[in-house]
Formats: C-alpha cells, structure tokens, sequence
C-alpha cells in the first residue's frame, strides 16, 4: 500500500477545519483523509506554519517551493514522488494512489466518514 504525503499551506490548526470561516475543500479533504486511515491507508499531513521543518528537510518538497512557491500547495506524495499539486484529491482520487478500495462492499459512508448515512 501506497504512502500518502500531505504538505499543507499554512493553515490555523493541523487541519485547517477550526475558526469562523472554514475552507468547504478543507472540510472534504479532513473527512476523506481520515476515511482514508480507516480503510488501511497511510496518510500523513504536515502544515507549513506549524511543521516547517518538514518542508525544508524533505527534498521533493523544498525543490517544489523553491520552484512554485507556498502559493503553489498542497502538495501530494505519494511514495516520494509528487502525484499532485495546487488542490486537495477527491475520495475516489485518495483510494486510487493508496491502492484501496474506495468503499467497503455493504457499506454506505456520509461525507463525515460514518457508516449507514449517521455521523458519529
């Protein structure tokens, strides 16, 4: 199974979903990711305010900035190796680079990640 690295913008707390205005892209993202983690995945998030050193110690990552800027992120490992820049993947896009199966047979997921359509 694939690992998934996230590089985050700068972003108020690790997910971005908490103050007054919060990004919809965000919401999604925060729920397919621990989605995600559920289904087996390795995902990993890292957020340029509060882990800079992430950024700078990782070489994909730094040549990137270097070349596109913070303006540029996210940015998505996979393995090491950039699969994708400047928004956040889709559910369907998170299973296909981990290698999962989007949804479990007999099981219906809501946008929070719960089963059956109720939130936790």
């Amino acid at each position: 199974m694939a690992k998934i690295q996230i590089f985050d913008p700068a972003l108020c707390c690790s997910t971005g979903v908490c103050g007054a205005e919060v990004d919809q892209a965000l919401v999604d993202f925060s729920a397919d990711a621990d989605w995600l983690k559920r289904a087996g995945g390795q995902v990993e998030r890292f957020n340029l305010a509060q882990q800079p050193m992430a950024f700078a110690e990782n070489g994909v990552v730094k040549a990137f900035l270097e070349r596109s800027g913070a303006e540029a992120l996210p940015l998505v490992l996979v393995d090491g190796e950039i699969a994708l820049a400047g928004r956040y993947p889709t559910r369907k896009e998170l299973a296909r680079l981990a290698g999962v199966t989007e949804q479990p047979s007999g099981s219906q997921t809501s946008g929070c990640g719960c089963s059956d359509n109720k939130c936790c």
